[in-house]
């Protein structure tokens, strides 16, 4: 029987969308606000969902505070509070859009989480505005 545990999580983190193959003007017209020279930020909300089968000797599919920890470890203490474009190697080449922000995460828990389970992440940029991997 498998089921689905998931852990909510929270960072704060500035970005700036900005294509350098593209001109100024062209990068104003795609990415409108969200490509401010100065950048601008968000309070993202993450959730990460891990499914799995439930150990029959703990009644779990798998501890809520490992699963905790390593958020914390991989994911807010690497980019909370941080300028994505500036501050961390992942988003040096890759402009940090909430869709690779997404998939950012997701490739980095995936590493760190046994093969036996499932993994799907979502996150909040603003209450309205979310993505998901994989869909």
């Amino acid at each position: 029987m498998k089921v689905a545990v998931i852990r909510r999580a929270h960072f704060n983190a500035a970005h700036r969308l900005h294509n350098p193959a593209w001109t100024d003007e062209r990068n104003r017209e795609v990415f409108g606000l969200c490509n401010n020279p100065n950048w601008h930020g968000h309070n993202y909300e993450l959730e990460v969902k891990v499914t799995g089968e439930i150990d029959p000797d703990t009644g779990m599919v798998v501890d809520l505070g490992w699963l905790a920890d390593l958020i914390r470890r991989e994911v807010e203490q690497r980019f909370d509070h941080k300028n994505l474009n500036l501050d961390t190697e992942e988003f040096k080449q890759l402009i940090p859009s909430a869709e690779n922000i997404c998939v950012v995460i997701w490739r980095i828990l995936r590493a760190q989480l046994p093969e036996k389970y499932d993994l799907h992440v979502r996150l909040y940029e603003t209450p309205r505005n979310f993505v998901e991997y994989p869909v």
